[in-house]
């Protein structure tokens, strides 16, 4: 059964930690992950225990389509995105989400057709997975001293989150200034009609943007077979701009 709680009603029950970034939270932390995140967190920024997006780009389906959007990710509870895509003019409206330990995903052509209702443990797998990657755009998940950090070499570290006991090791590339390049990591899913199976899934984040004391990517792209010729060929589906961050 799809769950009844809206983006609204998600967003307002985050409950703040009540605690500031300094950069001796991190200090134990690998070089290059001590890096990014001096970066991306500036000091004395609030801890968020939720960020809001507004976004706008285009999603493939069978074709490239436009879309808007706005997410809320709530650290701990989980994600609702919130879009309207236009298939040769005709809108098609819903949502994907993995709330309180449920993934549904919800789409009605013309806000009253319904052409995608699915829920199931395989969607959930995958809705934690894209909510655990999307963590960049709350960096504060990233301050929890109980992650564990690899440092791969002096441009990617990697880290490891767990959600629902559903594990997710996240390798980042990050610049000389600290600016995140690219994500990485093994999603579950059936892209190309696949049995379901991890992945490898990722992005290019192209530009970034700083809201009240995170700079986080404001421009990218994203999809499977991330690190292969079949990403570029087949794998990315996903491209976007976002225009507004809010923390909470």
């Amino acid at each position: 059964m799809v769950q009844s709680i809206s983006l609204d009603t998600l967003w307002k029950s985050a409950v703040p930690q009540g605690r500031s970034f300094s950069p001796e939270l991190i200090s134990d932390l690998p070089q290059t992950a001590r890096r990014y995140l001096e970066h991306t967190i500036a000091p004395g920024a609030p801890l968020a225990a939720a960020v809001r997006l507004r976004m706008q780009g285009e999603i493939k389906l069978k074709g490239w389509c436009p879309f808007q959007a706005e997410q809320v990710i709530c650290l701990n509870r989980g994600m609702i995105w919130r879009a309207t895509a236009w298939i040769k003019g005709l809108p098609i409206s819903g949502f994907d989400r993995i709330v309180d330990g449920t993934g549904s995903m919800q789409w009605k052509l013309l806000g009253l057709i319904p052409v995608m209702v699915v829920s199931g443990e395989d969607i959930t797998r995958s809705a934690i997975g894209r909510m655990q990657g999307e963590s960049v755009w709350l960096p504060s998940v990233f301050c929890d001293p109980a992650l564990e950090w690899t440092a791969l070499d002096e441009s990617h570290v990697q880290t490891s989150l767990n959600f629902l006991d559903e594990p997710t090791d996240l390798i980042l590339t990050i610049g000389d200034t600290g600016k995140l390049e690219q994500i990485c990591f093994q999603r579950w899913g059936s892209p190309a009609g696949e049995t379901p199976g991890y992945a490898a899934f990722g992005g290019y984040m192209e530009q970034e943007g700083t809201f009240a004391g995170y700079t986080v990517p404001t421009k990218f792209r994203v999809g499977w077979y991330f690190g292969s010729d079949r990403f570029e060929s087949e794998g990315e589906f996903f491209r976007a701009t976002i225009d507004r961050v809010t923390y909470r």
